[in-house]
């Protein structure tokens, strides 16, 4: 088995703004003003689109080749719904995504069959969508300082 463990940490600076840092990269999120923010950042549920699309890119782009597929341009468009009453704490409304779409734009010249064939291996093997599709394990604690 390969198993490999990834970190980050996220802190919270100010209102609801916050760093996160990964491999020394940091990132900043907030929430946009209508939403109690300063929109200095993507919320975290943009950005789990955005980690969505990334990690479909980096597939295509790694894949493309054992699929004989040479890709000109890639790029992926995503939206999902979320109910907010969920989040305010409404019963029976589960406050994640409902649902996620998204459509990837191939420029290739190369064969349908093999495209299909490296969208197939895209959506098979993308860590982020199995995932978001799954029921995983989070497990949380919490330390007073």
């Amino acid at each position: 088995m390969s198993e490999e463990t990834f970190t980050a940490t996220v802190n919270l600076l100010e209102g609801v703004t916050v760093e996160a840092e990964s491999r020394g990269h940091k990132i900043i999120m907030d929430e946009p003003e209508k939403m109690g923010g300063t929109d200095e950042g993507m919320n975290p549920v943009e950005l789990t689109l955005c980690s969505l699309g990334g990690c479909l890119s980096i597939c295509a782009s790694m894949f493309a080749k054992s699929c004989d597929v040479e890709l000109n341009d890639f790029s992926v468009e995503l939206e999902g719904d979320i109910d907010l009453s969920g989040f305010k704490g409404a019963d029976n409304v589960d406050p994640g995504f409902q649902d996620v779409r998204f459509t990837l734009y191939i420029d290739s010249d190369s064969p349908e069959e093999n495209i299909k064939e490296l969208v197939e291996l895209i959506e098979n093997r993308c860590p982020v969508s199995d995932s978001l599709q799954r029921n995983i394990t989070i497990a949380g604690d919490y330390e007073i300082k």
